[in-house]
Order: C-alpha cells, then sequence, then structure tokens
C-alpha cells in the first residue's frame, strides 16, 4: 500500500525540515521527486543523498514567489514526462502582532506563503489536467484555524492556503484533480532549534521542554510523522479524499483545555 511508483512528484522546500522527511518518504516509496528550492546547494545535496540511498529526485532551483522561475522549472520537469503529484511545501515564518508586523515583513509572507502556492498551482494544474488528473497537497497550520499569539502574518497566510486548498479541490473535481492540505501544530525541526537558540540563549532546554509540552500529547511532531501522512494523500488509497484539512497537531486543536 501508499506507493509510489512510477509516480513524478513535485515538492517546493523539499530540502530541509517537513519538506526534506515529504522528500525522504516519496523517494522512498518510489516517487520520482523533484525538489524546487530556493536553496540551490543544499537540494543538490539531498537529492544526491535520496540517489545515493537508492531513490531517484532532481534538484531544481527555484523561487517559488517568481512567477516565471515557477513557470520555467515545471515546464521544463513537465516536457520530460507527466508530473502526478504537487507538495507545495515552501513557506517562511514570522513572529508579530499586527501592530509589530512592518509592510516590509507582511509582503515576504504573502510572496512566498501565498503568492508561492498561488505559482505552483498556476503553472502546474494545466499540465494535471493535460494528463488527466493530479494531486495537490498544501502545508497549511493550526494557526489557520486557531487564535496563536504573535502570528499576526504567518496565520494570515496558512488562513489563505487553506481556502485556496478549498477552492482548487471543488474548482477541479470533474477534472479528476483532488486537493487537500496539512495542518501541524509545532514540529522539531531545526528552525525551532534555531528559533530557540536566538530567543532563549543559555535556557534551550527548559525551553524545548516548555514548547513541546504545548502540545497536549507532550512533545513536538516529528517531521517523518507529517511525511507519512503527506504519503498517505498523495497516493491511490486516497482517492476518495479531497476538499479536506488534516490536524497533524499531537491534540492541540480538540484538546487544548
Amino acid at each position: 500500500m501508499f506507493s509510489l511508483k512510477n509516480k513524478t512528484a513535485l515538492i517546493t522546500g523539499g530540502a530541509s525540515g517537513i519538506g526534506l522527511a515529504i522528500s525522504q518518504t516519496f523517494a522512498q516509496a518510489g516517487a520520482m521527486v523533484h525538489i524546487l528550492e530556493l536553496n540551490s546547494e543544499q537540494a543538490q545535496q539531498v537529492a544526491e543523498q535520496l540517489i545515493a540511498d537508492g531513490g531517484r529526485a532532481e534538484a531544481h532551483a527555484v523561487d517559488v514567489s517568481n512567477q516565471g522561475q515557477v513557470l520555467e522549472t515545471i515546464n521544463q520537469i513537465a516536457a520530460k514526462g507527466p508530473i502526478h503529484i504537487l507538495v507545495n511545501n515552501a513557506g517562511v515564518s514570522h513572529i508579530g502582532t499586527a501592530e509589530t508586523t512592518t509592510e516590509a515583513d507582511f509582503d515576504r509572507i504573502f510572496r512566498v506563503n501565498v503568492k508561492g502556492v498561488y505559482n505552483c498551482l498556476f503553472a502546474t494544474i494545466p499540465h494535471f489536467k493535460a494528463n488527466g488528473g493530479g494531486v495537490i497537497l498544501n502545508m497549511a497550520s493550526i494557526a489557520a484555524t486557531l487564535g496563536l499569539a504573535d502570528r499576526f502574518a504567518y496565520s494570515m497566510s496558512k488562513g489563505a492556503v487553506l481556502t485556496m486548498t478549498l477552492s482548487v479541490a471543488k474548482d477541479y473535481l470533474k477534472d479528476n484533480i483532488r486537493c487537500n492540505c496539512i495542518s501541524p501544530a509545532r514540529v522539531h525541526t531545526p528552525f525551532v532549534d534555531g528559533f530557540i537558540a536566538k530567543s532563549y540563549p543559555g535556557q534551550e532546554t527548559e525551553m524545548f521542554e516548555k514548547l513541546s509540552k504545548t502540545q497536549p500529547i507532550g512533545r513536538m511532531a516529528q517531521p517523518s510523522e507529517i511525511g507519512a501522512l503527506a504519503l498517505y494523500l498523495c497516493s491511490d488509497e486516497a482517492g476518495f479524499v479531497t476538499g479536506c484539512d488534516y490536524p497533524i497537531d499531537g491534540g492541540f486543536t480538540r484538546l487544548n483545555t
């Protein structure tokens, strides 16, 4: 079950954090993985490691906020054969309220987290239609549906991802295109470690424990757990699933009191 053999998958931000875990999981499941990543050196290193581990992968230097780059890259990939899966994972974070978020901060979050998803949808959906269908998975967040302190612009962007997911799922039912999103709570990635080290120097262990326990289950998610859910939603076994948001949050959404 959950084989992606003979499938071609595009994964934005696929060389670090959650995106890296999805790239690894999809490669292990047999997919040809195309990593679309701003950091070209990191993307190449990951692609080479996936190949060394027996998978198939290619790295592409892409700024998802640049529609021209996105169109050129995805069209080049599509010219080699059908694309079956698009994972819109690339994103950036920001801490701040409506008062402390500068216009530059807001624009940066919008360009990457919202326009970046749109650009990839815009470039990929015509290929899906031409090939008889496809699967889209967007990376949202519990911030899309819950009030989180100091996450004004980030929450805005993930709310947009959630509603874009619903819109695309509705618009392309007749084209055999499924579209879902995942909403993680806190996931233990290098970004989290860097944030703690920068914000709480000397208190890293204490703060990691404190942040872990904000999830009712008592820990952060591992990126591989997000990758496993992504694999299911992009597999043929999830063929009856579209227009859904999947919280993967250790009970945060429903069990936090």
